[in-house]
């Protein structure tokens, strides 16, 4: 099957630093891939250069096509009208709005909100539409994120780190919906913790110092202990016994990604 998405030799340099070297990988038509790699190494800046967000200041070269079409110096709002969904990393959502009022402001012109499908899949979501978004909690505010997107028909997700602060419990229903949203639509997903990737994943993309280390299967990735420890500074999920809600970090994981 033809990829839905092919990156090619993307570089992206932000104030005068490297961050992408001359990325490439593909996202199958169908499943998820997730992209993964020590904390740093760019896959926040891989997302936003994808969905047209890379900083003024960003230099953005290399050939990105979904499909046919192709991605790079197009605007965003251009690319979500094609189907290119975004769930940015720390949810994103406008405090000040009801969640009614968030998901209506991403209802695509022209196509007809699918407000059944974001509430059979958050229920809670129906049952606080009047409450403001900042008043919600962090769970339900990554809710609201996922169901802004999935109100609109998309051919690709991007996801950056759904779980991240989550309860495990929120973790494991967060879980739940991304691999049912997959099971119609292909995702791209950013994810530290390593239970979900199990859960979740077909493929996997490793980055290392803004490059490509390595892909292929994820479940054979998260299986063999030596290669998760060498790419990322931790062992298999197996040998950590991980919780669906652990989040199993490389070294330095207190700071963010990227830019």
């Amino acid at each position: 099957m033809e990829p839905i998405l092919a990156v090619q030799d993307l570089s992206v340099r932000i104030a005068g630093l490297h961050i992408l070297q001359g990325v490439s990988f593909t996202v199958a038509p169908t499943g998820v891939t997730v992209l993964l790699g020590r904390n740093g190494v760019g896959k926040t800046t891989t997302l936003r250069a994808l969905v047209g967000l890379t900083p003024r200041n960003g230099e953005v070269r290399g050939t990105v096509r979904m499909q046919s079409a192709t991605l790079l110096g197009q605007p965003t709002h251009r690319l979500v009208r094609g189907g290119l969904g975004y769930v940015p990393e720390d949810r994103c959502v406008f405090a000040g709005l009801t969640v009614a009022e968030n998901l209506r402001l991403a209802e695509r012109r022209g196509s007809t909100p699918a407000y059944d499908r974001v509430f059979a899949l958050f229920p809670e979501l129906q049952r606080r539409s009047r409450q403001r978004a900042g008043s919600l909690s962090g769970g339900q505010q990554q809710m609201l994120a996922i169901g802004r997107v999935l109100i609109n028909d998309n051919r690709l997700l991007l996801v950056d780190e759904p779980t991240k602060g989550l309860a495990p419990k929120v973790v494991t229903e967060v879980a739940e919906v991304l691999a049912r949203v997959a099971e119609s639509v292909p995702v791209l997903l950013v994810e530290q913790n390593l239970a979900v990737v199990r859960r979740l994943a077909r493929d996997a993309v490793v980055l290392a110092a803004g490059q490509v280390a390595w892909t292929g299967d994820a479940q054979r990735l998260l299986a063999e202990t030596e290669l998760t420890r060498s790419l990322l500074g931790v062992g298999s999920v197996e040998g950590h016994h991980a919780a669906p809600g652990s989040h199993h970090a490389a070294p330095g994981a207190g700071r963010k990604d990227g830019h």
